[in-house]
């Protein structure tokens, strides 16, 4: 059976960034399952994946447009340095959650920058930007069932 919308599909992949740093992989005996065609993958990798069958391998680079997008430079924000209960504890890197003020969504923020007034707040997602090099083997492809479909995932 070839890949195509409402198929449940595994893969076992390695995840690279343009430069070889290795981002992800799936775990030896553990592929990544999702139902195709059901935003369950970043589109790039979804396109390149259809029509392949079982045991085919795949490399695929995905510019940022059809991975995470683009870095948006809106969600980048700065706040004061008192608005944070122990900014001693505050590092470049970490990861904080907060409730946006207008949507009251929890919103995951990575720490950017600190300095002795202002911390600057990324709500990026963490692969925004980047150019994402997949490579793998296709493990296993069947008919989704008419729940997965429904629901949107594979059960």
């Amino acid at each position: 059976m070839n890949i195509s919308n409402n198929c449940v599909v595994s893969i076992d992949f390695k995840l690279t960034d343009d430069q070889g740093v290795l981002l992800d992989e799936s775990d030896e005996g553990t592929p990544l399952i999702y139902l195709h065609g059901a935003s369950g993958v970043v589109p790039g990798l979804e396109k390149a994946l259809l029509g392949k069958a079982v045991g085919e391998a795949f490399s695929v680079t995905v510019l940022p447009e059809e991975g995470f997008g683009a870095a948006r430079p809106e969600l980048m924000q700065k706040f004061a340095l008192t608005d944070f209960p122990d900014p001693s504890q505050l590092y470049p890197g970490m990861h904080l959650e907060g409730t946006g003020a207008d949507s009251g969504q929890v919103t995951e923020f990575v720490v950017k920058e600190i300095t002795a007034e202002h911390v600057v707040l990324d709500s990026n997602h963490h692969m925004a930007g980047m150019t994402l090099c997949f490579a793998g083997t296709i493990k296993d492809v069947r008919e989704a069932t008419d729940e997965e479909i429904s629901q949107g995932h594979p059960l």
